[in-house]
């Protein structure tokens, strides 16, 4: 049985083969889009999304990083899939936007946790700054919705997030109950298609020790 590390491993060459499959999809490679290779990378994925409390921090870290850079590619993968079908001509302000922002969220959070490395190593890593790299890391986390109907998976994986964060600032008595935080996701979803975006990107984030759940039209 493979280890987590092993599996961890496994999802980061999966995403880079499936990337390659895609090139050559799009390219005329390939006939059909790689559903299989993409199927079981996504069955990996969920397994740990689903065990990500048996995590070890530097687990959830890179499992967090390898669940971005996916959730990102899926993004273009079905942007291009659009164009090759319909030949609509695209906009990429946004994606690339998204993209710098993320590329800022981790190194802010790569930097919190060399902060820790050395400080542990030194003894002298204090609860404060301990604090600061996991919640870095539970910032370093966002989501797009399409359709949110049909996406309760992707719904659970934010709500999830967003305990996090309330644990780790502290606000856990203030979180909203799964019913309720679907109902919102779905509302503001289709509040904020209505005006006009075709996506919807959701963001957990912790300021100021106050949990913030942002929402922007992404496409």
């Amino acid at each position: 049985m493979a280890t987590v590390d092993e599996d961890l491993g496994q999802i980061e060459k999966d995403i880079r083969r499936l990337k390659i499959e895609y090139e050559q999809y799009f390219g005329g490679g390939r006939q059909r889009p790689p559903a299989d290779t993409q199927w079981r990378l996504e069955s990996l994925m969920r397994r740990y999304n689903e065990r990500s409390a048996e995590l070890s921090f530097g687990q959830r870290f890179r499992f967090n990083n390898l669940a971005q850079t996916y959730a990102k590619y899926v993004d273009m993968w079905r942007k291009k899939s659009i164009q090759k079908e319909g030949g609509t001509s695209q906009h990429h302000f946004g994606a690339a936007a998204k993209a710098i922002e993320a590329a800022r969220t981790r190194e802010a959070s790569l930097r919190a946790q060399a902060d820790v490395s050395r400080q542990t190593v030194s003894g002298r890593a204090p609860n404060a700054t301990i604090r600061a790299a996991r919640q870095q890391e539970v910032a370093c986390f966002a989501l797009s919705f399409s359709d949110s109907e049909s996406e309760k998976a992707k719904i659970s994986q934010l709500y999830q997030k967003l305990i996090e964060a309330h644990n780790e600032s502290g606000e856990s008595a203030a979180a909203p109950t799964l019913p309720s935080f679907e109902r919102f996701i779905r509302k503001k979803t289709q509040e904020l298609k209505d005006k006009g975006g075709s996506e919807v990107e959701y963001s957990v984030t912790i300021q100021d020790g106050r949990v913030k759940l942002k929402a922007r039209i992404s496409a």
